[in-house]
């Protein structure tokens, strides 16, 4: 047995949680982290002291630690996991700090603002032998599971010839202001970043990760005045005629839809980013679909799928990665790499896509 496992007597030592910054985003994941079994927050790090003890009390932190800088969190020996909701462009700073600290590290989407970066983060993680996980939530529901399970099925679904995805949410006038992710020097990939990492993500979940041929962005996208991307989407093309468009935006009113048609049925979500309700988010399959007589109607019917959950899905997310760091810490065990290769795959496809859009809806090809 290690020596920082705990004796057959006491209860496991939760995995601990320091918070690097206190953006709106944390308060969800604060919350999340007081949901997780096996986990606890362990500090709170800001720029400031005071906005640590105000984020602290607003989120019900009480017993959390307050660091009044970000390396005093990242020096505190009692953080097993670094939470890091810092806008983009710093999070080759702060995670690759993170890591050299022996931090594992659960990093905001999107991860980076380029490959390249993204790389020097996980080259960071690799070399400490640290846990990545970007805060994709929506993976970690089990109505994912479960709608993985049916398209890996085949029967219902059969092969995957188009994908359509969208998120987009009608902004108001002082977020298209002030937020960050309009700001070329915090967010610089605005929409693309924010809610089109959702859509790749979305994308290549329902290929098993295979990374398309080609991507051509779609024309005209929208842009801010500081030229930061407020509307925008493109097609990913596969090499057996598989294709996939998405469209995101800051624009249009708040949609998450997946749709996936297949040889042998369509399946559709309708909030993929974030369930209508917590405990309760649904999909729709229609298999095998044809008219009905005189072609007034359908038949069969598509069928409604219903999935349950006690916890919501940020929460299962801090749960699952609690789970990868406490065998890493407690029982010798090596970090998981199915996540930052997943996350990996979604950056080079968000890559792909700003290339595209720089060049003027050029296609882009991604190596293999």
């Amino acid at each position: 047995m290690s020596s920082t496992a705990a004796a057959p007597d006491q209860p496991p030592r939760p995995v601990r949680f320091g918070i690097l910054g206190c953006a709106s985003i944390a308060r969800k994941l604060a919350r999340a982290m007081l949901l997780a079994p096996g986990a606890a927050v362990a500090a709170v790090g800001s720029r400031s002291e005071e906005k640590a003890r105000l984020f602290a009390a607003d989120t019900g932190l009480d017993a959390a630690r307050l660091h009044g800088t970000y390396e005093a969190l990242l020096d505190d020996p009692d953080v097993d996991v670094v939470y890091i909701p810092l806008p983009t462009s710093l999070h080759v700073r702060w995670a690759t700090a993170a890591a050299a600290r022996g931090k594992h590290i659960l990093l905001e989407k999107p991860t980076a603002l380029c490959a390249a970066d993204l790389d020097a983060i996980l080259a960071a993680c690799d070399a400490a032998g640290v846990q990545f996980m970007d805060s994709t939530m929506w993976m970690h529901h089990p109505r994912t599971t479960k709608m993985r399970e049916i398209v890996d099925a085949k029967d219902a679904i059969g092969d995957i010839k188009v994908i359509n995805s969208v998120f987009s949410f009608r902004a108001d006038e002082d977020f298209l202001q002030n937020d960050i992710r309009v700001k070329p020097d915090l967010d610089a990939l605005g929409a693309l970043g924010d809610v089109g990492w959702y859509c790749i993500r979305a994308i290549l979940w329902a290929v098993d990760y295979e990374l398309p041929k080609t991507v051509i962005a779609l024309r005209e996208p929208v842009k801010n005045r500081a030229g930061v991307l407020l509307a925008c989407g493109a097609t990913l093309y596969w090499a057996d005629g598989k294709t996939a468009t998405f469209s995101c935006s800051f624009l249009t009113n708040l949609t998450m839809d997946i749709t996936l048609v297949g040889t042998n049925g369509t399946l559709h979500v309708t909030d993929f980013v974030i369930p209508y309700e917590e405990k309760s988010a649904e999909f729709s399959v229609a298999s095998k679909s044809n008219f009905a007589k005189l072609h007034i109607g359908w038949d069969p019917l598509p069928s409604k799928h219903v999935v349950t959950t006690e916890l919501p899905q940020e929460a299962l997310m801090v749960e699952e990665l609690a789970r990868l760091v406490k065998n890493i810490r407690d029982a010798g065990g090596k970090p998981e790499g199915k996540w930052p290769a997943i996350t990996r795959k979604t950056q080079v496809v968000l890559d792909a896509v700003k290339t595209s859009i720089d060049k003027g809806s050029d296609p882009v090809e991604i190596a293999s």
